[in-house]
């Protein structure tokens, strides 16, 4: 089987502005892959390139080895979106709602009416299922666009920000719906905020900025990338930091006191410990008690997009600078810019679709 997404060189300009710039991506079929990055970063644009609200402007998009563009049907069939914005049809039940977006795949209105009870069920709304969207709460909204999004049965489900403004249980009740649903053969994508979400869920993540690919591993494979601390609780306060620099090898990649405590970053802590556990007692410290810490994923996350040039690529020119207000709104792809390739009646449709 190809690739569950694969995107080649993948490049969107709004004017002058590259929202995406040469991204190349592959998601595997099954895999549970996470998309972080910064507001502004292209997620959402990525997203809807793979959708068909935004064209491409060069470079290659394939949703298991259908072009998003020329095999567009075959592709968006295979998708299931839950968006971060609230784009539902609020003059219907939603039964209803979830019946049309069934409808729109080409399912028989008594097939859809049997996914429609199936999915709400699942994602616990069923007795709500007569009720308008508006008479809904803020969780039930979310539970909302995960039905809508399962209603097709797709075999890639893309949640944008699923959890964004939910309670801690919901999001937990999500977590677990959606690890059923990735255990059960749906890849999917993952766009959040939440770098814990992005820990405990994703077999792989992806780091973007300003529309490019930093860098794609494992969370695990990504901790290794940062300094563990050790922190050392002394008998007695320590001595200034330069000063036991010298009774600490090369490994001690810097030093600092805290009042009786001694912290020092290396690269591995588990194996770095008792090396240093020796060099402070051959200097003469005695040691009551020993922690190690590693770097958070959060860190990290925050150290590679820090070192990413901030400035965003002009087309044809590589640098210059956003105008206030214009990094998350159009770098984000909150909404297709003037004079994309889409037609508005497009857009539209395909927005109710959704």
């Amino acid at each position: 089987m190809p690739p569950a997404i694969e995107t080649v060189d993948l490049v969107k300009e709004y004017g002058e502005l590259r929202a995406l710039q040469g991204l190349s991506l592959t998601v595997e079929e099954g895999e549970f892959f996470g998309l972080l990055g910064p507001n502004g970063a292209g997620k959402t644009t990525f997203i809807n390139t793979l959708v068909g609200l935004v064209r491409k402007s060069g470079g290659e998009a394939r949703v298991f080895g259908h072009d998003v563009e020329s095999d567009y049907q075959q592709a968006r069939d295979a998708i299931g979106l839950a968006p971060q914005e609230f784009n539902v049809d609020r003059f219907f039940p939603i039964k209803e709602v979830l019946m049309h977006k069934a409808g729109y795949h080409g399912i028989p209105d008594d097939e859809a009416a049997e996914r429609a009870d199936e999915v709400l069920k699942r994602v616990g709304i069923y007795d709500k299922r007569n009720e308008r969207f508006d008479w809904l709460s803020g969780g039930m909204k979310r539970r909302l666009l995960l039905a809508r999004a399962l209603v097709t049965d797709p075999d890639l489900l893309i949640l944008d920000e699923p959890t964004a403004g939910v309670d801690v249980q919901l999001r937990h009740d999500l977590w677990d719906l959606v690890t059923e649903l990735n255990e059960e053969g749906t890849t999917i994508l993952l766009t959040t905020h939440y770098i814990e979400e992005a820990e405990r869920l994703c077999d792989r993540v992806a780091i973007m900025n300003e529309g490019r690919k930093v860098t794609v591993a494992t969370p695990d494979e990504l901790k290794t990338r940062g300094t563990d601390t050790v922190s050392v609780r002394l008998e007695s306060t320590p001595a200034t930091a330069g000063g036991l620099n010298g009774d600490l090898g090369a490994y001690a990649e810097a030093v600092s006191t805290a009042g009786d405590r001694l912290e020092v970053r290396v690269d591995d802590g588990g194996a770095t410990a008792p090396q240093l556990l020796n060099d402070l007692e051959a200097a003469g410290h005695e040691i009551v008690d020993l922690e190690i810490s590693r770097t958070s994923l959060e860190e990290i996350f925050v150290d590679l997009t820090e070192r990413e040039d901030r400035s965003v690529t002009r087309s044809g020119t590589g640098d210059g600078d956003l105008e206030p207000g214009d990094d998350e709104s159009i770098g984000d792809g909150e909404s297709p810019a003037r004079g994309d390739s889409h037609t508005e009646d497009e857009a539209t449709q395909e927005g109710i679709a959704q």
